[in-house]
């Protein structure tokens, strides 16, 4: 219900599902893998460059990850929140890597953020989470970490609670943030437009890069004998009868029974994907 899907984003254009599809998940692991990494990562990027610069990368990046999946997407449904994670770590990469000299504890963040998109990016593997979102959503974290997180919140943090951003005083961390880098900002924000315009434009003209790339499917699902990553076909038998709507999928057999018949094609026919 939201989620992305070829012949829903092509053939019947619906573009809402561009952001629709941010804001779900493929099943209760999922979703606490992925708010879990949220949560903790956000903290750390809140707790240093506060929660402005921090909600404009975490919003952006969905957006673009979901653009991102909409360029690579087949006739199974997926789901793109994963971006939004993937930008925060992209951020984090990019002010480590920029501020290298002001943090302490800079193994530590490289280690936690391989070890988040690892878990992450498995995750994507598996069915109906998109990988590609997750991509997209980690290019874009790490452009605009560069334009926005150039200068830490420098205030006085308890010592051992500033976590993989822990400094020492105000004054060291100044004085090695004197030398900005106003090209670098510049560069990446050319760089990102370039990435959200193209993109966009990619995902309204209607291009689909799986038709250029044939092996780019195995970064999104790897097949198994649990699953299948083909795509879908939905072919669902309707029968109406009083107040209730019965959808049987032609394909497994799968079957439900609905209290109510006053419904679109569109909502039918995601019904009939979840049947089958």
């Amino acid at each position: 219900m939201g989620a992305l899907r070829q012949n829903f984003l092509e053939e019947n254009h619906h573009t809402w599902r561009l952001f629709t599809c941010i804001g779900l998940h493929a099943g209760l692991i999922h979703l606490i893998i992925n708010l879990g990494s949220v949560i903790f990562v956000g903290i750390h990027l809140e707790q240093v460059f506060g929660p402005l610069r921090t909600g404009i990368i975490y919003i952006l990046s969905a957006f673009v990850g979901s653009l991102a999946a909409a360029l690579f997407i087949t006739n199974s449904p997926a789901v793109g929140s994963s971006g939004a994670l993937f930008g925060l770590l992209g951020a984090m990469l990019s002010g480590v890597l920029r501020d290298w000299n002001v943090y302490t504890h800079k193994l530590a963040a490289i280690s936690f953020l391989f070890f988040v998109s690892t878990i992450n990016f498995a995750v994507g593997l598996l069915p109906y989470v998109n990988n590609f979102s997750s991509i997209g959503g980690l290019i874009s974290g790490f452009l605009l970490g560069f334009v926005l997180l150039f200068t830490p919140e420098v205030k006085p943090l308890v010592h051992n609670k500033a976590g993989l951003y822990e400094y020492s005083t105000k004054s060291s961390v100044k004085s090695k943030l004197k030398l900005d880098r106003p090209i670098i900002r510049g560069v990446c924000l050319i760089l990102f437009v370039v990435v959200l315009l193209g993109s966009l434009g990619a995902v309204l003209g209607g291009i689909n890069v799986n038709q250029y790339c044939k092996w780019c499917k195995y970064i999104d699902c790897i097949p198994s004998k649990r699953w299948s990553c083909n795509d879908i076909t939905a072919n669902c038998e309707t029968m109406v009868s009083n107040s209730q709507m019965t959808l049987t999928c032609m394909g497994n057999g799968n079957f439900r029974v609905f209290p109510y018949t006053n419904i679109s094609q569109a909502r039918m026919k995601d019904l009939c994907t979840l049947l089958c």
